[in-house]
């Protein structure tokens, strides 16, 4: 939950940033594994439309985005928690203990797609309602069988509890992603509004979200959750799979799809039709969450073996005009939310753009292996702004970073909102960014004065460029390195070509005005002509440990 104690902000024309301070520590999401949100209300059934006996039924779609509709008209109701004891009080060991066979899997040997449920149970206590739609549409439920599942050790004696009508946590999908003779995990839905994704050599890192509502403001963040899916039953040949889901919560409720398209690039489709409860204060669309412990950019200390911890290390925005812009994650002290406003924003997403094994040193964990999430809207969004939130962590085991998309207009009860979306995985970059991108930003003292009186405050930054048009800049040539900044002053700012014949570095002395917090935009150019994206950067004067 995060709350704001207070409303400090400034406004930032020139690179259109906004940043949000707080005096209170905010607590992250832990992601190992994620919680799950407040129970939804038990959603009652549609009633059977049947105008006349000639008349086909409605489409699965359109019955449940009626459903959805209907659902919105009536106050939200919290039911009771049906899990028996022994399956909800289970142990963090216990619940891992239970694995899904995979002969179970749906559509096994049918299809080159498999479905493979989790048990609910441990934080997962409400469990979500799965169905298998068929090819000629009908729709049956998936029912719990505790066969399904092998209990080891720590949970053996679970599997002879009463566990009737119960549903399960989640489940994930497989496809042969990586090799033709074996089916990977390459999508997980789990918890609240949750789902994880990768792509080709990836392994889970970053999560998408349904849906955010209300993120960093005073009251708290309220977790919608998807209570029930509907997966259709793909064809033996088919290449890709399309998942119905019931999305509820105290204030919105809503009707997604999910088109899934595995390739060497994973995609996901998603519309969404939203019914608004009640008022919304800040609608997050297309949220993703990810971690950022310490970095190359770290001014704290961590008593950690390895050089950087995260699962992200920047966001990059497309904005309408085409102009790339890169903003390195931090770890802050406070809460810090940053807004890049831009109407019918082209894209947006969180990256780990650092992908060497040598930059994180971790054989366990595989930071350089995580996949990055690109947001693409299909068609115009209009007017709003996409927002960052970073909030502080001391464990690489929380969630603290997230990202979305929010309307410039407020989402008023009884309203309806449509939204389209592509969510793909990447690597570095989006490979249509064919402008030089930031390789590394690394932030020092600079002191001045003699070493008895140096001037903590005053900072070095040096932020290195690669790719693009740069590689076939000779050193000699002009080359401009554009820094603003919103307040202080910089100087001895430089830029030269590195030993590599590959990178340029942008070096710079900030010096803070008192301790007022500093936004920061650099761009690369020659002749006037910009070669790189554009470098985007917070300086807080607190952050010095």
């Amino acid at each position: 939950m995060i709350n704001h104690l207070s409303s400090l902000m400034f406004a930032m024309a020139f690179c259109c940033f906004v940043w949000v301070p707080t005096h209170a520590f905010s607590q992250p999401t832990v992601r190992a594994p994620a919680k799950p949100a407040e129970p939804p209300a038990v959603v009652p059934q549609a009633a059977a439309v049947n105008p006349a006996p000639a008349q086909p039924q409605p489409a699965l779609l359109d019955q449940i985005t009626a459903r959805a509709k209907a659902l919105a008209a009536t106050d939200y109701v919290v039911p009771e928690e049906t899990l028996p004891a022994p399956f909800a009080n289970m142990s963090y060991s216990q619940y891992r203990s239970i694995r899904f066979r995979p002969e179970a899997a749906l559509f096994r040997d049918e299809s080159a797609f498999e479905v493979q449920m989790f048990h609910p149970g441990f934080l997962y206590k409400q469990p979500v309602k799965l169905n298998v739609v068929d090819p000629n549409k009908q729709v049956s439920e998936v029912g719990y069988d505790a066969h399904q599942f092998e209990f080891g050790k720590p949970s053996a004696g679970l599997a002879n509890n009463d566990f009737h009508h119960t549903g399960y946590a989640g489940y994930r999908i497989h496809y042969p992603l990586n090799s033709a003779e074996y089916k990977d995990e390459l999508l997980v839905f789990q918890g609240a509004s949750y789902f994880r994704v990768v792509g080709g050599g990836q392994i889970y890192g970053i999560s998408a979200r349904g849906l955010a509502i209300n993120t960093g403001e005073p009251g708290g963040e309220e977790f919608p959750r998807f209570t029930e899916f509907w997966i259709e039953k793909p064809a033996p040949q088919a290449t890709s799979m399309t998942i119905l889901a019931l999305l509820d919560s105290p204030s919105v409720t809503g009707v997604y799809q999910f088109t899934l398209k595995p390739n060497a690039t994973v995609i996901v489709d998603v519309e969404a039709k939203l019914f608004a409860r009640t008022d919304v204060t800040k609608l997050g669309i297309a949220p993703l969450t990810s971690m950022f412990y310490f970095g190359e950019n770290k001014t704290r200390h961590f008593d950690d073996f390895r050089p950087e911890v995260h699962d992200s290390d920047g966001m990059q925005v497309l904005t309408q005009g085409g102009e790339w812009i890169w903003r390195p994650l931090t770890n802050p002290k406070k809460l810090q939310i940053t807004s890049s406003v831009s109407p019918n924003v082209k894209g947006f997403g969180l990256f780990q753009r650092d992908r060497q094994f040598e930059s994180y040193l971790d054989s366990e964990a595989h930071y350089d292996q995580r996949p990055s999430l690109w947001v693409e809207p299909t068609g115009e969004w209009g007017e709003g702004r996409v927002e960052l939130v970073e909030i502080p962590t001391d464990s690489e085991t929380n969630d603290n970073i997230v990202a979305y998309w929010v309307p410039k207009q407020q989402l008023k009860a009884g309203q309806e909102l449509e939204i389209r979306y592509r969510l793909k995985t990447a690597d570095s970059v989006m490979p249509e960014q064919l402008t030089a991108q930031v390789v590394r930003t690394r932030v020092g003292r600079a002191g001045s004065g003699g070493n008895n009186s140096p001037d903590t405050s005053l900072r070095q930054f040096v932020v290195d460029f690669a790719g693009g048009d740069l590689t076939k800049v000779a050193a000699g040539l002009p080359m401009e390195a554009r820094l603003e900044v919103s307040s202080g002053n910089f100087r001895d700012l430089t830029v030269l070509k590195l030993q590599d014949g590959k990178t340029w570095r942008v070096a710079f002395k900030l010096a803070p005005e008192e301790d007022r917090t500093v936004d920061m935009r650099l761009q690369l150019l020659l002749r006037g002509q910009p070669l790189s994206e554009v470098w985007n950067y917070v300086w807080n004067p607190d952050n010095i440990e």
